[in-house]
């Protein structure tokens, strides 16, 4: 998971020492290595590139993410080559512009990068990524690439053709809903009754708003509310780009680039949203990813949408860890079930991609790194670790019998999160993207203060025209109709 940024600051000082990880045998792990594998590739490749103790600087999100390279992958990978690893935190908030900023001192302070993949037009634009289709063939990673669930792989790697970075987090919002409760014989009986179709968890944003009205009148004198979300501007951004989408909307005029998301379409989630909220626990306004969380965990709401660790963590999966010992204690473990959200149609919301910083005086070493830590057999056993919040992104990642065993209910967890690998929606990627997002976010704030939402939606769209007027409409129109021609754009 990407950008649960209140999380993963809460978490940035954690820090604890891990039993130690032995290299022998790791590459044969559960994605079945063989003496060609990607990953024995690349190990084979660098050893002579990091004769003498080389160091490679990877930028990777402050927190939890982290400690993924501090204390599994970067570890193992010094011990397999003899390179080092070093590891730059940054805020995931901070995260472009400290790039940026490297890119243009030019002083090749980092070798391999973390990169949203919304961020990769502008990054490429700049020059600040370094193509890697010659190395990917040099290094006969192309085959592994396709096994790459099927909407990060085509959406999420190239830019103009050419491969700029390796989908690495596969980040998409599920929906988690009380199995006990859908499936209470009263409740289904008195629902039944009352709307004419049964309890089961959502379809459409009308059937959520119904059910979680119904839920909160029958659970709430026990605590329990129909639904939750988190509201906060921040992570609102993701849930807005998602509904608006599923409700039919669509951002820009492709021809024009006028803003459209003041469209009636944009005015039915903007009230739709204030509506539900009189289903959701008090202060729901202001809920960001750990207050929803709680919320949940502790049984006092029967659905939420967020992103995959929510299933691990309400499942119990992560209760012994160190790392986490911050998270509420789950009271609903086995009581979870797993669907796609309201439209079918869940934001890939945030995401990491692996990239090599263009200013590297060591390119080829830190490819090598990257083509390791994607790779079939240690991205299989990345996605597993139980603290560093890296999400499925591979066909085999869905499959793993390891996994699978996790937890009782894993195996519809990971089909759920495979299910929105092949339906899932993109980011919006466009020249200075963050600008058009501020202006959202802005806008939700607006809207939690009670502004009329078409006034609201209104201003965001002058301000998103007077970006596009800023970068140039033409320059913005080539990227935005790129953009909106891949599959994973708009519904189809």
């Amino acid at each position: 998971m990407s950008d649960v940024s209140s999380l993963r600051r809460m978490a940035a000082a954690v820090r604890f020492a891990l039993l130690p990880i032995a290299a022998t045998g790791m590459l044969l792990g559960s994605g079945g290595a063989s003496a060609a594998s990607a990953a024995q590739t690349a190990v084979d490749a660098a050893k002579p590139l990091c004769a003498g103790g080389k160091t490679i600087t990877i930028v990777w999100e402050a927190g939890l993410q982290s400690l993924d390279p501090q204390n599994f992958s970067g570890p193992m990978w010094e011990k397999l080559t003899g390179c080092k690893v070093k590891v730059v935190e940054v805020p995931a908030s901070e995260m472009f512009t400290k790039i940026m900023q490297e890119y243009r001192a030019g002083t090749g302070a980092y070798d391999a990068l973390n990169v949203v993949p919304a961020w990769m037009p502008d990054l490429v634009q700049a020059g600040a990524l370094e193509p890697l289709d010659a190395l990917v063939d040099k290094y006969k990673y192309r085959a592994e690439l396709k096994n790459i669930a099927p909407t990060y792989r085509d959406n999420q790697m190239t830019v103009n053709g050419k491969i700029y970075g390796f989908p690495d987090d596969g980040d998409v919002f599920v929906m988690y809903y009380r199995k006990d409760i859908f499936a209470d014989a009263a409740l289904k009986k008195a629902f039944k009754a009352q709307f004419k179709y049964d309890l089961a968890p959502p379809k459409t944003w009308k059937q959520f708003d119904e059910i979680g009205a119904f839920l909160t009148e029958k659970l709430k004198a026990k605590g329990t509310y129909g639904a939750s979300m988190f509201r906060e501007a921040g992570y609102g951004n993701f849930l807005f780009q998602e509904r608006f989408r599923n409700e039919g909307g669509r951002f820009f005029d492709g021809n024009t680039m006028k803003a459209t998301i003041n469209s009636p379409v944009g005015v039915k989630v903007f009230e739709g949203w204030r509506a539900e909220n009189r289903f959701m626990p008090p202060g729901v306004e202001k809920f960001g990813f750990v207050e929803n969380l709680a919320t949940f965990v502790k049984g006092e709401s029967a659905m939420t949408i967020s992103w995959p660790p929510y299933g691990r963590f309400a499942a119990g999966y992560l209760a012994n860890e160190k790392a986490l010992d911050w998270v509420p204690k789950t009271t609903i473990a086995g009581k979870v079930g797993y669907a796609l959200p309201p439209g079918g149609h869940p934001q890939l919301a945030m995401g990491f991609a692996l990239s090599v910083a263009s200013t590297s005086k060591q390119k080829e070493a830190a490819y090598l790194f990257i083509q390791w830590l994607n790779s079939e057999e240690i991205s299989n056993q990345r996605v597993k670790l139980p603290y560093a919040l890296r999400d499925p992104f591979r066909n085999s990642h869905f499959t793993n019998p390891e996994y699978l065993k996790l937890w009782p209910d894993a195996k519809n967890y990971l089909a759920t999160l495979q299910a929105g690998s092949k339906t899932g929606l993109l980011d919006l990627s466009l020249i200075q993207t963050d600008k058009y997002e501020e202006a959202l976010r802005q806008g939700i704030s607006r809207l939690w203060a009670g502004e009329d939402a078409k006034k609201i939606l209104d201003d965001i769209a002058k301000e998103w025209d007077t970006v596009t007027q800023k970068v140039g409409v033409d320059k913005q129109k080539a990227v935005y109709n790129a953009w909106a021609a891949k599959g994973g754009a708009y519904p189809k």
